[in-house]
């Protein structure tokens, strides 16, 4: 069976190479006047491939189910099979290769599920570099409950002193938490910041040697961070370098659902479980 398409190519033809009438070219070719003047109306996706296309652009390392939160945020009436079509017709999927994990660690027993905000930080280090192969570290800080990135401190580098100095100004703004997780860095098992803990009664929960799930937060913050930010930026200075980061921190706590907070941003998920019972530390080092 001849399609509709080729039947009005060949209509068209006959009408100019003939010189017949278009009643007479269709009834030579058995084609409704209806279809071969139909025109399709335009692709009533176009608008969702394009507003897809945005946020893909503006949000690279994003995959398709986080996208059709973000759409359905912004009122689109589309569900999440459709928005994976049209993903990966206008090929936006990006594979990431990941080392495949033979064995699963011992989970860590003994800790206390986590209940409120600000109950619990936990912290770790990042590296990366200038244009000009200069290297530079950051403090990442958040809050286990609500996800929120507390602080990303962005130095050449990181003593101990300067570690607690990013600390005192977070419990002055926050107050102090009941622990901090952390790995088994100089920075973190120093005098200072001990000195620090237990000034301001702070708990120092260290992460097992060779264990990154002991502190599962940090590292899942890191990964973000290293994907959405740190490997699609170009940082001329340290200046220029804080000043991005600090803004994909905002963007993260006002706008980045998180799939483990009901596809909430920290920001909306800290506001609506905010306990009252946030402990307020009365002195900081």
């Amino acid at each position: 069976m001849v399609r509709p398409a080729p039947r009005r190519e060949i209509a068209k033809a006959l009408q100019v190479v003939y010189r017949v009438s278009e009643r007479r070219a269709l009834k030579a070719t058995g084609f409704a006047r209806s279809s071969h003047r139909y025109r399709s109306i335009a692709d009533g996706q176009a608008a969702l491939r394009i507003r897809l296309r945005d946020l893909a652009a503006v949000r690279p390392r994003c995959g398709y189910r986080m996208l059709h939160t973000l759409l359905v945020r912004e009122g689109w009436r589309v569900n999440h099979k459709r928005v994976y079509r049209l993903y990966v017709e206008e090929g936006l999927s990006l594979r990431i290769k990941r080392p495949r994990r033979h064995k699963s660690s011992k989970p860590r027993c003994g800790r206390k599920q986590i209940q409120s905000a600000n109950e619990c930080w936990s912290m770790d280090f990042m590296s990366d570099q200038l244009f000009d192969g200069r290297r530079f570290r950051l403090l990442t800080i958040v809050d286990c409950h609500t996800r929120e990135s507390l602080a990303i401190g962005v130095r050449p580098r990181f003593r101990s002193e300067h570690v607690a100095e990013v600390l005192s100004h977070l419990v002055r703004r926050r107050g102090a938490p009941k622990s901090i997780r952390c790995d088994n860095g100089p920075e973190f098992i120093s005098r200072v910041l001990d000195q620090w803990a237990r000034w301001n009664r702070v708990d120092l929960d260290f992460s097992r040697p060779g264990k990154p799930t002991d502190n599962a937060f940090i590292e899942a913050f890191n990964s973000r961070l290293r994907q959405e930010c740190l490997n699609a930026a170009w940082f001329l200075s340290l200046v220029d370098a804080r000043e991005k980061i600090e803004a994909w921190r905002k963007d993260y706590n006002e706008h980045r659902p998180h799939s483990a907070l009901g596809n909430m941003s920290p920001n909306e998920f800290a506001s609506s479980c905010r306990a009252p019972g946030a402990r307020q530390a009365g002195k900081v080092a």
